[in-house]
């Protein structure tokens, strides 16, 4: 048996590691991808009174922390029974779609881009924010680092901290903003929108114009035909975040469409032996295994599933692109995984939109931002989009508010099996017998995956200080035959 070994895993946030097994004509049987890590977040809130929940979860993660902030705030703002002040929920919108656009900048330019940019074959030194930067030149790079700066700088206003915010709070908001502040994030704002029409016009001068990348995207190695899941506002509009879960099958039609307290009637969750990372998938349809199509309850949470489960986006140049994407690509839905960095950066630009929208709304400085909770606690759930998924968070309390049971089913869970299929499918196109297995072609199984933008810190809160991945490639015996692991 022959076993490759990556190790590590690049450019996501986490750990997890690949085995794939070959058969005696030397193709691939078939492919493991484990998350080894136990996280356990959800035990140790147990205990806790309900309203530092808000506080505790931004911890699970320095990725989005924001995420965990406002999906906590939104469950307590149900455990209490309390309906939150107009501008309070205008005010926790804007620090969501700020971060929104803040996070898909870092993915695209220093995360997935480097694949595209500067290309899946060059070599791995150069496949990074330093070789997007050479590549396209000092004064992009500039901007990119602007944008983190600014958008980091308007959530410290919004948030209390750039990285754990403090100011979502069980009935609306612990700090309102001034008009002088409000003035201040237009301007960055006006940046944002701006920042988002040069990353849409770069990834058609560097993706679209290559006839190489554009058949990469719409190959079938890199294809699943899935459910497709997303937040939609009521026009059925892409929400980042409020409105109802939407869920369209493998031809675009509407599934179902459910609210947060509805969650469980919808969605149940598989485990392996082998991995300490769950399989959510649709209850309705059942657990059917590894395997695409409408009979199989696998589904996808990504910004290609929210783009593919909405009718539009909510703003004029976002649904421009949106409308481009999928007149490109053949229409609605797309299974293209690899898509889904245009569905990204389509997203960048309308949660800017939003953002400046928000910001210009003359209650965004209304000082009624807080109704104080009078009722018993009792049992709760909050849903947002997560850059990386539907992020939903689940409370049950004691007449006190004393945490009893909590449920966390984070972005990256969602996708964690059609990841599984997506790597297995990429590994079975590369890999053949008699082919040398390149380091193109590692990196090109890591295309495969990172399209979903995973963050497995926030999926299992482990932090190794790296992120190590083997490949293992097994004979039909379970003898192992090779392995390649790739070191930092």
């Amino acid at each position: 048996m022959k076993q490759i070994k990556i190790d590590p895993i690049t450019r996501l946030e986490g750990h997890g590691k690949i085995d794939i097994f070959l058969n005696d004509d030397g193709e691939v049987a078939n492919t493991y991808f484990q998350i080894p890590e136990l996280r356990g977040f959800e035990q140790f809130c147990v205990g806790r009174p309900v309203e530092e929940m808000p506080r505790i979860t931004t911890r699970i993660c320095g990725v989005c922390p924001e995420a965990h902030h406002m999906a906590a705030a939104k469950a307590c703002d149900a455990v209490f029974h309390v309906e939150i002040p107009s501008a309070a929920k205008k005010l926790r919108s804007l620090l969501y779609n700020v971060f929104f656009a803040g996070d898909h900048t870092t993915h695209f330019y220093a995360l997935g881009g480097p694949d595209f940019i500067v290309g899946p074959d060059a070599p791995a030194a150069e496949r990074n924010i330093l070789g997007v930067v050479k590549k396209v030149g000092l004064e992009v790079g500039g901007k990119v680092i602007e944008m983190r700066k600014r958008t980091q700088q308007v959530i410290k206003t919004l948030g209390g901290k750039q990285t754990h915010q403090i100011t979502s709070m069980p009935g609306g908001v612990s700090k309102g903003i001034s008009i002088e502040e409000a003035k201040e994030i237009e301007k960055h704002c006006e940046w944002f929108v701006e920042f988002g029409k040069f990353t849409i016009q770069a990834f058609n001068d560097i993706v679209l114009k290559n006839q190489a990348y554009v058949d990469l995207i719409l190959s079938d190695t890199f294809s699943h035909k899935t459910y497709y899941m997303g937040l939609v506002d009521e026009n059925n509009k892409v929400n980042f975040y409020d409105g109802q879960v939407r869920v369209v099958d493998p031809d675009g039609k509407e599934f179902v469409k459910y609210s947060p307290n509805e969650y469980l009637e919808n969605v149940a969750e598989h485990v392996e032996p082998w991995t300490y990372l769950k399989f959510p998938f649709l209850k309705k349809v059942g657990w059917k295994g590894f395997v695409d199509g409408k009979d199989s309850g696998v589904y996808r949470a990504t910004p290609l599933s929210r783009l593919n489960a909405a009718d539009g986006m909510p703003t004029p140049l976002a649904q421009a692109e949106y409308e481009k994407m999928y007149s490109t690509l053949g229409g609605k839905p797309v299974h293209a995984t690899l898509a889904t960095h245009w569905a990204r950066i389509i997203e960048l630009l309308s949660a800017a939109e939003m953002a400046l929208d928000l910001i210009r709304d003359p209650e965004i400085t209304s000082t009624h931002i807080r109704n104080i909770p009078t009722e018993t606690p009792t049992e709760g759930v909050g849903i947002v989009e997560a850059p990386r998924g539907t992020l939903t968070h689940h409370y049950t309390t004691d007449g006190r508010g004393i945490l009893t049971k909590v449920n966390l089913i984070v972005g990256t869970t969602n996708n964690y099996a059609p990841i599984s299929m997506s790597i297995n499918k990429a590994a079975r196109g590369l890999i053949k017998k008699g082919v040398e297995v390149t380091e193109g072609t590692l990196n090109k199984i890591e295309m495969a995956f990172r399209a979903y933008d995973p963050c497995f810190g926030c999926a299992t809160h482990y932090m190794p200080g790296k992120m190590p991945m083997e490949l293992r490639i097994y004979d039909s015996s379970n003898n192992l035959i090779d392995l390649i692991n790739r070191n930092t």
